[in-house]
């Protein structure tokens, strides 16, 4: 057996923020990933920030700062730049309009490894790549140990004092018995005015697999007819209103159907926004979530931009990744890669072209941004998983714009964090179309990390105390760091203390004691008065 302080399942970026800030209190960890990459959604499922439009001042964790910094300072450092991106004060290597800081996947990952490489070097952070959760060792309330497996069938057995779930699907909640909750949950249950009347369970949001191309003008890439593409070419969904590989989709904030451009390497030559309070930045494809740009350095270094594809087209909701058995898990992985690759050769092949002819033949898959051999994300993307039954739940009237307005978020007495995004969900396993609606910038209460029984297991990703609804804004990259960095920093305050973590949040000192020790680590508490959208 293998043991540390602190055991944190899953390397996405909850569970790196766990483990740095349980590192950083002087704890020794254990961190798991399923993938050769840590970062999850930032970098092995390949899909760049999606953030708030005040993230360059205020709104998220210093950790997360430090990550976004690290990430320019290694364009800066490393990369030949043109005078117009080495004088920009925001740098935005990607000049995409999905975030003011677009990058390649890899940087990414390598500056969460830099992050973490002291606390290697110290022999006091373990990392275990490519290994996932198959088993659990539980007395009573309490999570014993972890049994975990790699690649190559080995199996090892990790023990810890505090154990904390920050795998991609809330993997540790079944494997631990722990209360939890899958799909939409119902409006009597939750009061929710976009909730069922009955809870659906197996109803939940659509997952991507992402892939990242350029384009070469006057070159042939195209791939193999995909196998699948017969089907997914003539896919037309009801609530689409149309053909699901095309140019055309639904708007989701008002359903209104309406084309997207595609333009390769556009010639515009105009500032990118960023700014998702404006604008939702789709329109334009090409741009949309982009991460090479040309013009960020000197003409003649890079031939093509590269983009990554993580288009309404390619989210695959013909069924979940929970609650169904490995073979029909294994299924569904294998069609999101048909579709998302049926979408490539159709861009290849048949899509319009401003000119009048049909098919970018040039479109490159770009494997090599990504670590990978085709071009596809080393992980699909992953929008939702089980959900912890907590001491208190986050619900949609918590946030909604149109619910408080002027007033704002409720602003919890437990408040650890901040976060904010519009109310976005997906498609999703039902056939249900998109909700996708305004929200106030909101607040991270402590009891959504506290399961209502389990003593010593933490949730530090998407799968806190949310509904299925508000987890479409508790999902996004800096809500998911302040999470997995509370959870980490709990679990070492209550080993230096004493206490369990429900006895923190229950004693208003305790509480402010734990509070006051995130605010000197650079957690924001609590928003400024500011509007959502």
């Amino acid at each position: 057996m293998t043991s540390a302080d602190v055991l944190v399942v899953g390397g996405g970026l909850g569970g790196v923020a766990a483990a740095l800030a349980a590192l950083r209190r002087g704890r020794t960890v254990l961190l798991t990933e399923e993938t050769d990459w840590l970062g999850g959604q930032l970098t092995a499922q390949a899909v760049p920030p999606d953030e708030h439009p005040w993230i360059e001042r205020f709104g998220c964790t210093a950790s997360y700062r430090e990550l976004r910094d690290g990430i320019r300072e290694y364009y800066r450092r490393w990369y030949p730049l043109s005078d117009r991106a080495r004088g920009a004060r925001y740098l935005n290597p990607g000049e995409g309009t999905v975030s003011p800081l677009c990058h390649e996947p890899r940087v990414a990952a390598a500056v969460i490894e830099a992050m973490l490489a002291p606390w290697t070097a110290a022999g006091r952070l373990r990392v275990l790549l490519r290994t996932r959760p198959i088993a659990a060792d539980v007395d009573g309330d309490r999570v014993r140990a972890v049994v975990v497996e790699d690649v190559e069938g080995n199996r090892t057995e990790l023990a810890a004092p505090y154990v904390l779930d920050a795998t991609e699907l809330g993997d540790l909640l079944p494997l631990t018995g722990t209360e939890h909750v899958t799909g939409f949950e119902s409006r009597a249950e939750t009061g929710e005015p976009h909730a069922p009347a009955r809870a659906q369970p197996d109803n939940m949001q659509a997952f991507s697999w992402c892939f990242a191309i350029e384009h070469r003008a006057g070159e042939d890439h195209t791939v193999d007819k995909p196998a699948e593409y017969d089907f997914w070419r003539g896919f037309s969904p009801d609530f689409w209103g149309g053909e699901l590989v095309s140019l055309t989709a639904p708007d989701p904030r008002t359903l209104r159907r309406y084309p997207r451009s595609f333009v390769p390497n556009p010639a515009d030559e105009s500032d990118v926004v960023a700014d998702q309070s404006v604008s939702a930045g789709d329109s334009e494809l090409w741009v949309f979530r982009r991460i090479v740009a040309r013009r960020t350095f000197p003409a003649g270094t890079v031939g093509s931009d590269v983009t990554l594809v993580n288009w309404p087209m390619i989210d695959y909701f013909l069924g979940p990744l929970i609650g169904v058995g490995e073979a029909e898990q294994a299924k569904h992985l294998a069609s999101s890669r048909q579709l998302s690759l049926s979408m490539l050769y159709w861009l290849q092949t048949e899509a319009p072209r401003p000119d009048g002819g049909t098919g970018w033949p040039g479109l490159r898959p770009r494997g090599d941004v990504l670590g990978t051999a085709d071009g596809f994300a080393k992980a699909p993307y992953i929008r939702e998983s089980r959900r912890v039954r907590a001491e208190y739940t986050v619900v949609e009237q918590d946030l909604s714009l149109d619910v408080r307005g002027e007033h704002g978020s409720v602003v919890y007495p437990d408040s650890v964090g901040v976060g904010a995004y519009r109310i976005d969900l997906h498609p999703s396993t039902g056939f249900d179309t998109y909700i996708d609606v305004g929200a106030t910038p909101y607040h991270l209460p402590l009891g959504a990390l506290l399961p209502v029984r389990m003593e010593n297991l933490l949730p530090a990703g998407k799968n806190i105390g949310t509904t299925h609804i508000t987890n479409g804004c508790y999902r996004m990259h800096p809500t998911e760091w302040n999470i997995g960095e509370v959870a980490g920093a709990l679990a070492a305050h209550c080993l230096d203390t004493g206490l369990a973590p429900r006895q923190v949040r229950a004693d208003p000192r305790r509480f402010d004691d734990f509070r006051a020790s995130l605010v000197r680590g650079g957690v924001e508490p609590e928003w400024p008065r500011i509007g959502g959208y």
